[in-house]
């Protein structure tokens, strides 16, 4: 099975995600971070992997989610993406990983266009798992932006 089509799903709140297994690194148990002086919000510090410092995002509070506190479920997936620089080797803390997988056809529906206000240009496209629904992210798109990247 080709690693293209294959997704890490994960859990955030009640709704379920998906990142391509090609941008992931690695699943960690929840562990300490060390906060960042005048982070933003979403960015909750920095993590060690292997002597290298890795940034920490907030999935809940990135898609605009109420904080939660973690549980045995929380894992820190990092992720090598494309920033506006190069590389970029990202953690980010989702409430649960389920799985890895491929959807249920090959096809993505495109992000809904139900107005100009909001474009979705987050979401790489919409897909299905067992019948439901499942939101594979653009992750270079959603976690480059500016503010997240200069402060880290």
């Amino acid at each position: 099975m080709p690693d293209q089509n294959q997704f890490v799903t994960l859990g955030v709140a009640n709704e379920k995600f998906a990142a391509p297994v090609t941008k992931v690194q690695e699943i960690l148990d929840m562990r300490t971070i060390s906060r960042l002086p005048r982070a933003p919000e979403n960015l909750l510090g920095m993590i060690d992997v292997r002597g290298q410092g890795v940034p920490v995002i907030d999935l809940r509070r990135t898609l605009g989610m109420e904080p939660a506190p973690d549980t045995e479920n929380t894992r820190i997936v990092v992720l090598a993406i494309n920033g506006p620089a190069g590389p970029v080797t990202l953690g980010l803390k989702a409430d649960r990983v389920f799985e890895v997988t491929v959807l249920d056809s090959d096809q993505l529906d495109p992000p809904p266009a139900v107005s100009s206000a909001w474009v979705g240009h987050c979401i790489a496209g919409i897909g299905r798992r067992n019948g439901e629904f499942v939101t594979v992210l653009d992750l270079d798109r959603l976690l480059c932006a500016e503010a997240v990247l200069s402060a880290a």
